[in-house]
């Protein structure tokens, strides 16, 4: 994406995109980083002339390099299951109230540190640890670094201190030594190198020089940042393959309450925390997709919209639901256990999905409000989720609450938007977003007994699993 930045707004340019094919070999399912990194270099060279370039992608994942600065294997995807019942162990071994203390992280098997344990035969090897977008940053430009949105999805940053957690990384036996230097959404990560800028530049060298500022790198952070909202009194909602809900503080929570509803305590701009909960998004729904063949989503979803509500629900936290694979089994066969009715086709499928994210979403909201003590009048909805109409206007009705859907590409805007501001170009991000970006608005429209009943009864199927997953993290 390139952005053009003027006073009066923002515009947005897809100069390429290109397909993220995890590739599975010898039983691991890894990233092809490489092939990344190709289709970053052709749309840098695609772009022309920039000013700079800022790097942002998932969290939690990372490559390992050895003293040559050389990739050892390729990064492995978080949805690999080679954590399996590793955070269980390490919770145990630690504490998950010391782990929570600390880097006040919602407990997720693919974790960073829980991936690190179970990758501790190549930390022997590695002399540096890079985060995803501080690995591409790091091949762009020769320099090391880790950008603190981004390491603090860790588990081995200190939240409060704003430090690496390096007595606990010592508890854990992970060496120390791996981990860069940190740094700030809207420093200095270098310049591109020579042969960078020559290769995207078609041989002159003429981009040589060519500043790589280090913005928000995980994507929900720079997205958070471009949330176009006009008070602090918002709860918001990152809708993508993921759905990151919560609300912004100026610091952590990490009370024993916080812990128990496994909410998350993340690094965002300009110091402030993102006081959230992962919820596995409309991955569920494009795992659907993928096995349906690829009908067309807007007549599924009209279809949907038309079907009877509340007849089945799903948590979709469950662990069922995280790796690929037959999405609409999963679904049925959660069904069955539940004692509910099988959706009879796809647009029973797709409304049982989106009533059950809105209702994911309710829990979330309600739960930051109560447990950070920040009340909220409206919920922002960025991200690909805010162009679903069915969705947000069931998650108004959920949440009883206005939401505000826009704008779609909220994690590009953020990006660009923290770079134009190191270069003096921008002094407040989400008034700039205001004006250049279209928001559709969504009133809540009644039946909120119908909503809270079916999110009774969603909290009915859960309590089984919380009950499993909190002798977990007891400690």
């Amino acid at each position: 994406m390139t952005a053009r930045v003027h006073p009066g707004g923002v515009e947005l340019t897809e100069v390429h995109r290109f397909a993220n094919r995890p590739v599975r070999a010898g039983g691991t399912l890894h990233w092809d980083i490489l092939a990344l990194y190709q289709g970053i270099l052709d749309g840098l060279r695609l772009a022309g002339p920039v000013d700079s370039v800022g790097v942002d992608s998932w969290a939690v994942d990372y490559g390992l390099l050895d003293s040559a600065g050389r990739l050892i294997g390729n990064p492995v995807h978080y949805r690999d299951e080679r954590t399996a019942g590793v955070m269980e162990r390490v919770n145990a071994e630690v504490g998950a109230a010391a782990l929570y203390e600390v880097g006040g992280l919602q407990f997720l098997p693919f974790n960073t540190v829980y991936q690190l344990v179970a990758d501790r035969d190549r930390l022997d090897r590695a002399e540096t640890l890079l985060m995803i977008p501080d690995l591409l940053t790091y091949w762009l430009t020769g320099s090391a670094g880790a950008e603190v949105t981004n390491a603090s999805t860790t588990g081995l940053y200190d939240v409060r201190a704003g430090d690496w957690a390096r007595p606990l990384m010592g508890r854990l036996g992970i060496p120390e030594s791996i981990f860069p230097a940190l740094r700030g959404p809207g420093s200095a990560a270098g310049v591109l190198r020579p042969d960078v800028a020559a290769e995207i530049g078609g041989g002159t060298g003429a981009r040589d020089g060519v500043p790589v500022i280090a913005v928000a790198s995980h994507d929900t952070a720079s997205a958070v940042a471009a949330v176009p909202a006009t008070t602090r009194r918002f709860a918001y909602i990152s809708s993508g393959t993921w759905s990151l809900v919560g609300v912004e503080l100026p610091a952590p929570v990490l009370t024993a309450g916080s812990r128990a509803a496994n909410f998350t305590n993340e690094s965002g701009v300009d110091g402030t925390i993102r006081f959230l909960r992962n919820v596995m998004g409309l991955w569920i729904l494009q795992e659907c997709l993928r096995a349906w063949g690829g009908p067309d989503l807007g007549a599924l979803l009209a279809a949907a919209a038309r079907a009877r509500p509340f007849v089945s629900l799903v948590d979709p936290d469950d662990p069922a639901f995280l790796p690929p694979g037959d999405m609409p089994g999963r679904i049925a066969a959660y069904c069955e256990r539940t004692g509910q009715p099988v959706p009879a086709g796809p647009p029973e499928v797709v409304r049982c999905v989106l009533e059950s994210l809105a209702l994911a979403y309710r829990r979330a909201v309600r739960d930051a409000v109560r447990l950070s003590g920040h009340d909220v009048d409206v919920v922002h909805v960025v991200g690909g989720g805010a162009r679903n109409e069915l969705l947000c206007r069931m998650t108004a009705d959920a949440t009883g609450l206005p939401v505000l859907a826009g704008p779609v590409e909220a994690t590009a805007l953020g990006n660009a938007l923290v770079q134009a501001r190191a270069h003096g170009l921008v002094t407040d991000i989400r008034e700039l977003v205001r004006r250049a970006e279209p928001i559709t608005g969504y009133e809540p429209g009644g039946g909120a007994s119908a909503w809270s009943t079916a999110a009774d009864r969603l909290d009915g199927f859960r309590s089984r699993r919380s009950e499993d997953r909190a002798s977990s993290l007891r400690g």
